[in-house]
């Protein structure tokens, strides 16, 4: 008799689920009392045939009395019955698919600091690959718009690797991305230990009216993950970039080393060491110092031009034959595009040139230098013991110059 009544309850409450109107909401509400969420959907449905999967349609997950910390159009979940049968000890999931999330980090952050303590955030089996599009991540000072991600598998002990696009938009900052990322070890990010990380592929330095850097990236090094803060040591960072501005094509490779750390909006290198190898009228130099990129762009760097370019202005004698070093010393803080002045000091054995000029002045004169003046547009002051010039000699020079 109690076997009997038994399963008439376990049909009765089988029917009951198998109608998602009235199961639906209720799981939901189940949930969101566990996490201290409130969950809504437009439309839940599910399937328990075959591999049991669920699609929740305008999903909004929110903290009581707090802006949603995620919101997306359409939500597929699809798991296996061992996960369901063993309580989650087996954390295997078929496959994820999300449409149009948009997450809003400092809810989720609030989120989070409400919760007890507990074991390290388990990381799932991905059998079937993660997918996301059309997603957003928002956060006070930046965001990332038009967010794609393509996972194939994830195991979280086994490398895995992943197709990451979007833009981030930080005004006057709008960075366009394509990579490919590599995480040798995924458990190893949230559990805060140094993880190997590779990123490859394609992004758009700068783009602002009239001209652009459009870059083929490398970026590689340990990543360390804290509650609101990620560090890079020491990062690897190569750039094959070349700078666009109408016909004109200008070929350069970069390369940053040091630790990278991101928090506040902000990117750090500090200190780094930078390599540049140019063409024309980009030159190569090697240089330390410190970056930091944000809302506004500060550099300081020290280092040597490899040699002066052919195409900057010819030097005078004695400066032209001279074989020595030629150190150099710039400072920017500013707008990220160098629409700001930048200060840049150059010295060739006793002679020194102190400059003020504008990136975006200079790139329009090299544009038009064939038919342009023949000196560039800057502010500064020469000083040399000696400097020939149309078979005169002077000497005690001291120049200050203003060319626009």
């Amino acid at each position: 008799m109690r076997l009997a009544l038994a399963l008439v309850i376990l049909a009765l409450i089988a029917g009951w689920l198998l109608q998602p109107q009235r199961a639906g909401p209720f799981l939901l509400k189940r949930i969101g009392l566990a996490l201290n969420l409130e969950i809504t959907a437009r439309s839940l449905d599910y399937r328990l045939r075959g591999t049991p999967q669920i699609v929740l349609v305008d999903l909004v997950a929110r903290r009581p009395g707090d802006t949603p910390l995620l919101r997306a159009k359409r939500v597929f979940v699809s798991l296996p019955w061992r996960t369901l049968r063993t309580g989650g000890d087996d954390f295997t999931v078929r496959r994820i698919e999300l449409d149009a999330p948009v997450l809003d980090l400092p809810a989720l952050q609030r989120w989070l600091a409400t919760r007890p303590p507990s074991g390290p955030v388990r990381i799932p089996r991905l059998t079937n690959g993660l997918r996301v599009r059309d997603g957003r991540i928002d956060n006070d000072d930046w965001r990332i718009d038009g967010l794609a991600i393509d996972l194939p598998t994830l195991h979280p002990e086994h490398s895995a690797q992943a197709r990451v696009r979007g833009r981030y938009l930080d005004a006057p900052i709008s960075i366009p991305a394509d990579l490919s990322i590599t995480v040798a070890q995924p458990s190893g990010l949230l559990a805060g230990t140094p993880t190997q990380v590779t990123g490859r592929g394609q992004l758009t330095l700068v783009e602002t009216d009239g001209w652009r850097v459009p870059a083929q990236v490398v970026l590689s090094g340990p990543l360390r993950i804290s509650k609101d803060s990620a560090l890079l040591q020491p990062a690897k960072l190569g750039i094959a970039a070349h700078y666009e501005s109408g016909a004109t094509r200008a070929p350069f490779r970069l390369g940053l080393y040091g630790p990278m750390a991101f928090n506040n909006a902000l990117w750090r290198f500090v200190p780094v060491t930078v390599v540049l190898a140019g063409e024309g009228a980009i030159p190569s130099a090697q240089a330390r110092g410190s970056l930091s990129v944000g809302r506004s762009l500060t550099l300081h760097l020290d280092g040597e031009l490899a040699a002066w370019p052919q195409a900057w202005p010819t030097l005078p004698a004695p400066l032209s034959a001279s074989k020595s070093s030629l150190p150099f010393a710039l400072d920017y803080k500013g707008a990220p595009a160098f629409s700001d002045p930048a200060s840049l000091s150059l010295r060739r054995d006793a002679t020194a040139l102190a400059l003020q000029v504008r990136v975006p002045e200079i790139l329009t004169w090299l544009d038009a230098a064939s038919t342009g003046s023949p000196l560039p547009p800057l502010a500064g002051k020469l000083t040399a013991p000696r400097i020939e010039f149309d078979g005169a000699t002077l000497e005690g020079v001291e120049i200050e110059m203003s060319v626009e």
